[in-house]
């Protein structure tokens, strides 16, 4: 559900339609989140934000759905056991450059991910993917070498965009500022760190029906200058970044919030701690302990994020099936003496020095803000020394996939929305973290038997099992669960509908609303 607040009404309009005329020119969104590449092969990030406009995928998710749904085909499992799962490709399907979409581009696009392999990039998701066949022009059968009733959502992430064999090398990663896409939008222009211009494809075949000729993103370093972008009228809609005092100062009416919006749409996305094992005090257990019991999340929330995020004691957020409070359960609120305890009885003297690193400009303003707390909290028990550092997300990426931060700062929005991709991307020895994390009860049991079940209500018990593994280890330390509020000029509309379950916008649902 959206919760939108009319920060002032737009005086003298009545609303005649929704979709945008060509002379109204682009809708214009900011965004404190950029692409780290162009290439699918090499994302496993917040560059799918992109992708998800300008790639598409077999299955993907129509406004409302929670379940993949048919993009480029119609696709369904086979067998009783969830191995063998079938795509129809629609007939007619192009890429923007007119180059001919059939079964065998597919194939070509799901094995090159597969044989490129990129540290930065989607493989591990596709660890039950046995082998992929192209039956003619239409048909794409995927092999899975065991059950896995979520293969689906896993292709409909953008990870599995479909790329032009004519313009993406098979073994190594496209160079260039362009995409040969066959999404809704074509990619007209490209600018690193600065902007994306976006131009309907005429190309497309889809579910998608956009609402707008054209769309241009601009990435911002930091909330306050997109927001006073905003007030400006530089750009019409927010997406990723809105720092919690913009939320707060928008919430408030006044001269200077005249004829915006400000919308709050449900969140998944959650904010968590690794300690990397290869560190030789990280991998102590009783050093993990004892900062999951100083951490205090409700005043990280309520200090940092102005209550604009909760705190979450588990990996799996609220309002997922299997949702537990383990963290809470286990430590309790914060107390500065059990975690000396916990020190003292494995003989750690103290205070123990941790050096955490964070990203400067992935995650919004607030980032550097929040290990601040962070370290003022650990100080302040007198049980540890900690050093703050710091990259921007392009260099922080290589660093923490390199295993060179004792302890390291993470977001997620989930590539699809069930519990398995909030536990299952950050175990095994190859993850999304770059920190192997062998886990093999939750690899080798609780995944593959929760992956037999298609009726997602039934795998609960198998999912709170594998949260305890981890509170119980500590090498995840989960701090919050947030919420996504978009600000937007009052003539814009869809921004309440056009959230993805993983919550990337879906920009061809925003349009001007026509006036008189």
């Amino acid at each position: 559900m959206a919760a939108i607040v009319s920060i002032s009404l737009v005086a003298g309009c009545s609303l005649l339609g929704e979709e945008s005329s060509d002379d109204a020119g682009p809708i214009v969104v900011g965004t404190t989140s950029a692409p780290s590449t162009l290439d699918p092969a090499a994302a496993w990030d917040g560059s799918w934000e992109l992708f998800r406009n300008v790639y598409q995928t077999l299955v993907s998710y129509p406004t409302g759905a929670s379940a993949p749904q048919p993009d480029a085909a119609t696709c369904v499992f086979t067998d009783s056991s969830n191995r063998v799962y079938k795509c129809e490709l629609r007939d007619g399907l192009k890429f923007s450059n007119g180059d001919k979409l059939d079964a065998k581009a597919v194939k070509y696009s799901i094995d090159r991910v597969r044989t490129i392999n990129a540290s930065t990039g989607p493989n591990g998701l596709l660890g039950s993917l046995d082998s992929v066949e192209a039956n003619g022009d239409r048909e794409v059968l995927f092999r899975l070498n065991k059950a896995d009733a979520t293969f689906p959502f896993v292709l409909a992430t953008p990870g599995m965009s479909i790329v032009d064999p004519d313009d993406y090398p098979a073994k190594s990663l496209r160079k260039g500022d362009g995409i040969v896409g066959s999404g809704p939008y074509r990619l007209e222009s490209y600018e690193e760190g600065k902007q994306s211009v976006l131009l309907r494809n005429d190309k497309y075949k889809g579910f998608a029906e956009p609402k707008n000729h054209a769309v241009t993103i601009r990435y911002f370093q930091d909330s306050g200058e997109m927001v006073k972008a905003l007030h400006a009228k530089d750009i019409d809609i927010t997406y990723q970044g809105l720092a919690a005092d913009d939320i707060v100062d928008l919430e408030g009416k006044g001269d200077a919030n005249e004829g915006l919006q400000l919308i709050e749409v449900a969140g998944s996305n959650i904010n968590y701690l690794v300690f990397n094992p290869k560190d030789p005090l990280s991998n102590k257990l009783p050093v993990r302990r004892a900062v999951a019991q100083v951490i205090d999340r409700a005043a990280i929330a309520h200090k940092v994020y102005k209550d604009t995020v909760d705190p979450l004691y588990s990996m799996v957020p609220s309002g997922l099936t299997g949702h537990t409070t383990g963290f809470f359960d286990s430590f309790g609120e914060p107390d500065t003496g059990k975690a000396r305890s916990i020190l003292d009885d494995a003989g750690i003297s103290t205070p123990v020095p941790l050096t955490l690193w964070y990203t400067s400009d992935r995650y919004g303003s607030d980032t550097g803000l929040e290990f601040n707390e962070i370290k003022s909290q650990l100080d302040a028990s007198g049980l540890f020394s900690v050093t703050l550092k710091s990259r921007p997300w392009n260099t922080y990426v290589v660093g923490y996939q390199k295993g060179e931060y004792p302890v390291f700062g993470r977001g997620w929005a989930p590539d699809f929305p069930d519990a398995d991709n909030f536990i299952a991307p950050f175990v095994g020895e190859q993850n999304a973290l770059g920190t192997p994390y062998p886990a093999k009860e939750i690899t080798q049991v609780l995944l593959p038997r929760s992956r037999q079940e298609s009726d997602r209500a039934n795998v609960a018990k198998d999912f709170e099992q594998a949260q305890q593994i981890l509170v119980d280890d500590a090498r995840l330390l989960p701090l919050w669960q947030g919420k996504q509020y978009i600000a937007a000029s009052e003539d814009i509309s869809g921004g309440e509908r056009a959230m993805d379950p993983s919550t990337i916008m879906m920009v061809w649902e925003l349009s001007r609303k026509t006036s008189w």
